[in-house]
């Protein structure tokens, strides 16, 4: 069995300082702290959770509070990133995760009594719909939190640069030679009006009519029936837009599957551009060009602004994650 005398061993530091660094004392470097923590990740140690418990009064447990209406869970492309981006932060940190509900054992309860029955020493918000009042009650309670794709006054958020990735997609089909740009929206999402914000400024900079035939709203939940739904509708317009961009890239393809049901080509007759850079974005006929996000870098920061706040520090920022266009073969130049 690894013991604080066989990593104080390899790292040279003393047994004390080693303990210190697992029950979380504020007197050593960071320096100091990661080489020791490499060490026991290295040795495979496990400290004692219940006696650092006892030490620190903490229960070195995250929640996870994460709700999506499209059925598929944990297989979302976009939480799938994210979380997978936060556990490597806050398991290498010392933390456990635990997901929170309204429902304990049957009984009906709230997001702030589970979290309050369970223990958890803070939280990261997934959420699609913030105006849930039992999240509104999490919020405004002393519960260290953060929250993924949200703006908050009380709170540290993360999330992507939309609006940013939105300009871009624009840009990048003007310079295709594209005038008449059409719009998928991701309803009223925080992601969402932002993506729509981006549009509408990148349209307006760069002097391209805003036709209103030209802008459909998919669904909240970005799902493929929506988008495919939508862009029957943008094919029923008077003058069809050449390119479309959609919301995410889930929109993206029920368009994909709309145009093709007509007859027409991708990119041939329409240039189609996403966001988000799905696992599958790059597999289907023809490749789906979008704009990029990090899922991963807004798991990791969330982690560690929330992290941060647990063991003392204050954070009531907002942290942007840079996004990147991914050029592939769904969009063509046009004369």
């Amino acid at each position: 069995m690894i013991t604080i005398y066989d990593i104080a061993k390899l790292t040279g530091f003393s047994p004390t300082t080693v303990s210190k660094v697992f029950n979380d004392y504020p007197d050593v470097s960071l320096k100091t702290r990661r080489k020791i923590l490499e060490a026991a990740e290295q040795l495979g140690y496990l400290p004692n959770a219940h006696a650092r418990s006892l030490t620190t009064k903490r229960s070195w447990t995250i929640g996870i509070l994460y709700n999506e209406s499209s059925g598929i869970g944990m297989l979302h492309p976009y939480f799938a990133g994210v979380i997978e981006g936060f556990k490597k932060v806050a398991t290498s940190r010392g933390y456990d995760l635990m997901f929170i509900s309204k429902d304990i054992g049957g009984k009906k309860s709230g997001y702030l009594e589970h979290c309050k029955i369970r223990g958890v020493d803070g939280v990261v918000g997934i959420l699609p719909d913030y105006s849930d009042p039992n999240f509104t009650e999490l919020l405004g309670s002393d519960v260290p939190m953060v929250l993924l794709d949200q703006e908050s006054e009380i709170k540290g958020t993360v999330y992507s640069d939309n609006l940013d990735g939105s300009i871009r997609a624009v840009q990048y089909l003007y310079d295709l030679g594209h005038r008449k740009i059409g719009h998928i929206g991701g309803g009223n999402t925080f992601a969402g009006v932002k993506r729509m914000q981006g549009y509408l400024q990148a349209m307006q900079e760069l002097r391209l009519p805003i036709c209103e035939e030209h802008i459909i709203q998919g669904s909240y939940d970005y799902t493929i029936e929506s988008g495919k739904i939508a862009m029957e509708q943008l094919l029923q317009a008077v003058d069809s837009p050449t390119a479309v961009f959609a919301a995410g890239d889930n929109l993206a393809i029920g368009a994909m599957q709309a145009i093709k049901d007509h007859g027409l080509s991708i990119p041939g007759d329409i240039s189609i551009i996403g966001f988000d850079d799905i696992a599958m974005a790059g597999f289907l006929t023809p490749s789906l060009t979008t704009i990029r996000q990090n899922t991963h870098a807004l798991g990791n920061r969330a982690a560690d602004m929330l992290i941060y706040t647990i063991e003392g520090g204050t954070t009531i920022s907002s942290e942007v994650i840079p996004v990147e266009l991914v050029a592939r073969d769904s969009c063509r130049a046009i004369e």
